[in-house]
């Protein structure tokens, strides 16, 4: 009963009373359970996004129309993946009467098809359930260490942002079929979050893995390399103990070491010391010229002039946002490694569609992201336009549509 005078609370004010109460209570969860919480509802959405789109999709070169959640996310690399699982890598490189490389296995690393060999060995469950569930389980794993990396940097709040814009990123859902990109990111989270804290020696089998799992070695061995020249500069201002400085330098070799693991291997098996590069570059139909395709594709989507500015924008954007006020809250191992990944998608990658794909490993970016304002409606705002942005990329990538010339963008 109302007191004189007092008007009944609105249904308005309910309602906030009854959110406010709920940010309340789950403020009160451990943090874990509030990451694993957010990462489950942005799979969640991811497979509801599948599972509508799939009902939309015609017949297709791995099967019938309208297949199953299961069939539909086991399509693109998918069936690479699947096909190393049952027949391991040859032990020639496939060749056209041209001479050129054909696509094979080799362009795929072996950690993540291996890893559900050994799961089928204890489970007996066949690729078609252990492979989505083992990448799901590494999105989770991933989700829980990226966490703990951002609260190196930031407050639970933003750290929690950071994760939500992770797993929401348009090109999430990925990390929820049968690819080795959730792996990736989980391995690529733990070493960044061992390098932060000084852990060097222990970041080594890690990294090991890390660079068994997808090409990203390179790029890693370049920034700790580099961390490794800026704390050795800096060594008057702050101190770098002998050990330290030891751990440091061996986490520099064993990573430039691993990232040529894949490559020597290839070599070894095939005897053909390009079985590794002459592979990758046969999805691109040309040979390997450092930053060359940026120009190619800038000039085919812009013409000449544009073609050559484009790609010198587009680095001069990167570049200015490596020096933002949020990028800067980061620290020196996180900004590193943005800009050394960077630079290796501009010197390696042939730019396409995939392009959206690989950058999830540039992931540190949430956190700024989260950093740049505190605003409520700044966040969901980004947070709509990401879960917008999953509908747009599963639609338009991941469902199969054959182009007039034969073939589809991938995803």
């Amino acid at each position: 009963m109302t007191g004189l005078g007092q008007r009944p609370a609105g249904l308005h004010t309910l309602l906030a009373d009854g959110v406010r109460r709920g940010r309340l209570q789950l403020a009160r969860w451990p943090w874990w359970v509030q990451t694993c919480g957010i990462y489950a509802l942005a799979r969640l959405f991811s497979l509801l996004v599948f599972l509508a789109v799939a009902r939309q999709q015609g017949p297709s070169p791995w099967g019938p129309a309208h297949p199953g959640y299961l069939d539909f996310i086991g399509i693109w690399d998918s069936a690479w993946y699947e096909r190393i699982y049952r027949e391991g890598y040859p032990d020639q490189i496939p060749r056209g009467t041209d001479g050129r490389a054909l696509e094979n296995q080799w362009a795929f690393y072996a950690l993540f098809p291996a890893l559900v060999r050994a799961g089928n060995a204890v489970t007996g469950l066949e690729w078609r359930v252990l492979a989505p569930l083992l990448a799901t389980a590494a999105g989770f794993a991933a989700a829980l260490l990226i966490y703990k990396l951002f609260r190196q940097f930031a407050g639970h709040r933003e750290s929690l942002w950071g994760v939500v814009f992770v797993a929401t990123f348009p090109v999430s859902p990925i990390l929820q079929v049968p690819y080795a990109e959730s792996l990736n990111l989980a391995l690529l989270a733990a070493s960044l979050y061992l390098m932060v804290r000084g852990r060097y020696l222990a970041a080594i089998p890690v990294t090991v893995l890390m660079c068994l799992s997808r090409p990203v070695g390179v790029p890693f061995a370049a920034m700790a390399g580099l961390y490794l020249l800026w704390r050795f500069r800096r060594r008057g201002t702050v101190p770098l103990p002998a050990g330290e400085f030891a751990g440091l330098a061996a986490l520099v070799v064993t990573s430039g070491a691993a990232a040529l693991v894949w490559p020597v291997l290839a070599w070894t098996v095939t005897g053909d010391p390009r079985a590794y590069t002459d592979t990758e570059t046969a999805w691109r139909g040309g040979d390997l010229v450092l930053f060359k395709p940026w120009f190619d594709m800038g000039t085919q989507l812009f013409g000449p002039v544009g073609g050559v500015l484009a790609p010198l924008v587009l680095a001069a954007a990167a570049l200015w946002s490596l020096f933002s006020k949020p990028v800067r809250q980061l620290g020196p191992v996180l900004r590193l490694w943005c800009a050394s990944y960077a630079v290796y998608l501009f010197a390696f990658l042939h730019p396409q569609t995939s392009t959206f794909r690989m950058l999830l490993p540039l992931f540190p970016l949430a956190l700024a992201a989260s950093l740049v304002s505190g605003s409520r409606a700044y966040r969901v705002c980004l947070l709509v336009m990401f879960l917008a942005g999953q509908v747009v990329w599963v639609t338009w990538l991941w469902s199969w549509a054959e182009l007039p010339g034969g073939g589809d963008y991938p995803p």
